[in-house]
């Protein structure tokens, strides 16, 4: 314990700088990959047959392996000379991202309750109106559970990312591993968990908010 205890007085700050560089990176991928699924979630809703190819593709895309993917990008992004580093592993993460924030958009909008539908557009309501007041805000609780999905998810796969210069806390594992030192093992892992374990407490908190609001209204 002793041992332990030392080692994390002199790598706290190294820990705590490697944490938030992951952060970061999740974090903008996340708030990325919101801009793109839940728009296209939402329209997918008005075209059946163009919403089973894109949830086809995004559900082969989250079966590709994290670490093929990251290769998969290093070539591509090289024709820029970003093909080490923050570049290719955000993309990466956006593109894992987008079957459950795009999956749980598109059936959370799709299932709201029709009655409600019909009410609105008694009462005028224009459709923007409708997706805006209505509909967005009763399937907001389904669309945070696919947000919180994602969050998890990309903060694991971001340990990858190390892999290819992109930092994080990967970091301390790769090194650990490298060099066979248990520490750093166990100090980037319960680092990631507990990252996470944070994310989706910080989210479920949102979500339960988000539901509670939705069943008063």
């Amino acid at each position: 314990m002793e041992q332990w205890a030392r080692f994390l007085e002199i790598n706290a700050p190294r820990i705590l700088e490697l944490t938030l560089d992951h952060a970061l990176l999740v974090s903008l991928a996340i708030v990325v990959a919101l801009l793109i699924g839940v728009p296209l979630g939402i329209y997918l809703t008005t075209n059946e047959y163009l919403a089973g190819t894109v949830l086809q593709v995004a559900s082969v895309t989250l079966t590709i392996p994290s670490l093929a993917l990251f290769g998969i990008m290093i070539p591509i992004f090289s024709l820029i000379n970003k093909g080490i580093g923050f570049l290719p592993a955000f993309v990466a993460l956006v593109l894992y991202s987008q079957l459950p924030i795009i999956r749980n958009t598109y059936t959370a909008i799709k299932n709201v309750n029709p009655e409600m539908r019909d009410a609105a557009i008694g009462m005028g309501m224009k459709t923007h109106q409708r997706l805006l007041r209505v509909e967005i805000p009763n399937a907001m609780p389904v669309i945070m559970a696919g947000i919180r999905t994602a969050v998890v998810l990309n903060i694991g796969i971001a340990v990858i990312a190390a892999y290819i210069g992109a930092g994080g806390l990967g970091v301390l594992i790769t090194q650990g591993i490298s060099r066979g030192d248990n520490y750093l093992i166990i100090s980037g892992s319960l680092a990631v968990a507990l990252l996470a374990i944070i994310a989706d407490g910080l989210l479920l908190l949102i979500q339960k908010r988000f539901t509670t609001k939705a069943v008063v209204e």
